[in-house]
């Protein structure tokens, strides 16, 4: 009876661990904040929380998130711009144009994408499909291109230093430092990818889901110690004894 019930116990354990696993890979990456928060922009349900990566450069920043969860769509490699969608987030990774070392890492909502940017510029990092369930014409609904060029493309509101409760409230960006992005096309290629300014260099590309839609995860797990059980008394005897195996 005793060996029936750790078999029970164990195969419990095993499907528990992968549950914990399936579970972990949903989401957006959410563990422990890694980078400081610098910059913030709210009004409603319309959010935009700017990190800095100091530094590391775009891909490797693009590396080490990717890594912690797998995006639903990302963008091709690009040292000056890079896209991740969470769900109804936007990971707009930047390099920073004062400081080109730097990488600005800015988590916008889907409402905040909506009322603010240009769709023009997201055609060179998100899928038509995306634009199109964003914005109800490819006009947009502003000329904003992000943190690193607010000053030129400005946003209907403007950011302000985080507070205790922009702190609270700000989703955290948790890395392990563990992943790695190759680019496409050999190692002196932009990865089909484009930066709509000035400073920008590649071609356009288009955004590419994985073939299963899903991230891959892997682990270990042991089998529970075997639980060792008390002796047990008998009521006013003063006897010990021990229970029957």
């Amino acid at each position: 009876m005793v060996k029936k019930g750790s078999s029970l116990y164990v195969k419990l354990a095993l499907i528990l661990s992968l549950l914990v696993s399936l579970l972990a890979g949903c989401g957006t990456p959410n563990v422990k904040e890694n980078y400081p928060l610098e910059s913030v922009n709210r009004e409603g349900n319309s959010t935009s929380y700017v990190y800095r990566a100091a530094g590391e450069k775009v891909p490797e920043v693009a590396a080490d998130i990717i890594a912690e969860r797998e995006p639903d769509q990302k963008s091709p490699v690009n040292d000056d711009h890079m896209f991740l969608v969470y769900g109804k987030e936007y990971y707009h990774l930047q390099k920073d144009p004062k400081k080109p070392e730097d990488t600005l890492i800015e988590v916008d909502s889907e409402q905040y994408v909506k009322n603010n940017y240009d769709s023009s510029f997201l055609q060179g990092y998100l899928a038509a499909s995306i634009i199109g369930s964003l914005f109800d014409t490819f006009g947009g609904h502003g000329s904003y291109r992000g943190y690193s060029s607010k000053d030129t493309y400005k946003p209907k509101q403007d950011y302000h230093a985080p507070t205790k409760d922009d702190k609270k409230a700000a989703p955290p960006l948790t890395v392990e430092k563990k992943g790695s992005i190759t680019r496409r096309g050999g190692s002196g290629s932009s990865g089909g990818s484009s930066y709509d300014g000035s400073s920008g260099s590649g071609s356009r590309g288009s955004i590419t889901r994985n073939k299963d839609g899903s991230g891959s995860s892997s682990g270990s797990y042991s089998s529970p110690k075997k639980s060792i059980t008390k002796p047990k008394t008998r009521s006013g005897s003063g006897g010990i004894t021990r229970r029957k195996r």
